[in-house]
Parts: structure tokens; sequence; C-alpha cells
């Protein structure tokens, strides 16, 4: 028997020399992204591009240094990647069917992101700016409400509290 490196003693999974996970459909211009490393804005932007494209839209999801009154100390994220990638994919090819898109890439970022650091980058591409508005608010949304990620939130108090994104809304209210 070989001894194993401490990577090869969990799940692959949760191993970040398994990332960046990706998957494209290069049909429909989507582009998916599962990773440890910081986010890069302008790579899920070119992705996205197209002459055709009269608006492009990029959210970045962020850290913040307290929630609720508490002091965040940083954020971790966790995921399956089969699963994720499946409820990410159907995601997108809707919002390319609902608006038209020219494309779509959503990008996590898996284990600590730390404050003012991004979590999230959904870039869409459109030919009129009011379908790219509204898909890049769309396709968060169903990120949120329905993608296999789990967020802990570490304070700096020393708690710690496992989220379902799916618990708060867009103003950061309970959901359930």
């Amino acid at each position: 028997m070989t001894s194993s490196s401490p990577s090869s003693s969990q799940p692959a999974h949760l191993d970040p020399t398994t990332y960046p996970r990706t998957h494209t459909n290069p049909t429909q211009n989507i582009h998916l992204t599962l990773t440890y490393a910081p986010l890069d804005p302008t790579i899920y932007l070119n992705q996205t591009s197209s002459p055709a494209a009269g608006a492009n839209v990029l959210f970045l999801g962020t850290t913040r240094d307290t929630f609720q009154g508490r002091a965040v100390s940083q954020l971790s994220y966790t995921a399956y990647p089969a699963l994720t990638f499946k409820t990410l994919s159907a995601i997108a090819e809707t919002a390319v069917a609902t608006h038209q898109l020219l494309g779509v890439s959503i990008a996590h970022r898996l284990g600590i992101v730390p404050i003012g650091e991004a979590s999230i980058a959904i870039a869409v591409s459109a030919g009129h700016r009011g379908a790219a508005w509204r898909a890049g608010e769309e396709v968060l949304e169903a990120c949120k409400e329905r993608a296999e990620i789990w967020k802990r939130e570490e304070f700096v108090d020393g708690g710690m509290e496992w989220r379902a994104n799916a618990d708060r809304d867009a103003e950061g209210n309970l959901t359930k």
C-alpha cells in the first residue's frame, strides 16, 4: 500500500488540485467554471463577447466585511461539481433561449474567499442592453436559488454558519 498525499485523502470534488473545472457549450457560447483561484472578470467578458453584441453585462458578487451587524472574516464555498454543472448548464441554456443571448459565462469560486474578493462572476452578451440586464439578473437569481453551492460564513468573533445560497433573497433577507 502506498502512502497518500493530503489531497488524495479527500474526495476529488473537495481537492483544490483537481480544479479549475470547466464546462463549455460552444453551440450556445456557454462557459461554466468552478475554481479555487481568484476570478478574473476579463476572461468571462471575453468568453461572451460577440461582434453582434450591443450589450455586455458583468456581475461580480464579493465578500463583504459585515453581515447582519457581525464582522465577517471570510467566506468559504463548497460544491459537488457534477450536479452543479448540470444545474448551471440548465440555467444558462434557459437564459440563452429566453433572452436570445449571444453568450453566457458563470464562474464560481470555491474554498476561502477573503473580504473584497469575488465569489461569483456572471457575464452575458446580447444584442441590446434590456435583454442583457434582465438576463444577467435572472441568471444570478437562478444560481442563488438552484445551484448546489454551499457557503460557510466565518465571523471575526469565531462563530460560523453554513448556508445554502437560496437561504437569502436579493436584499439579504432570510427566505426560510
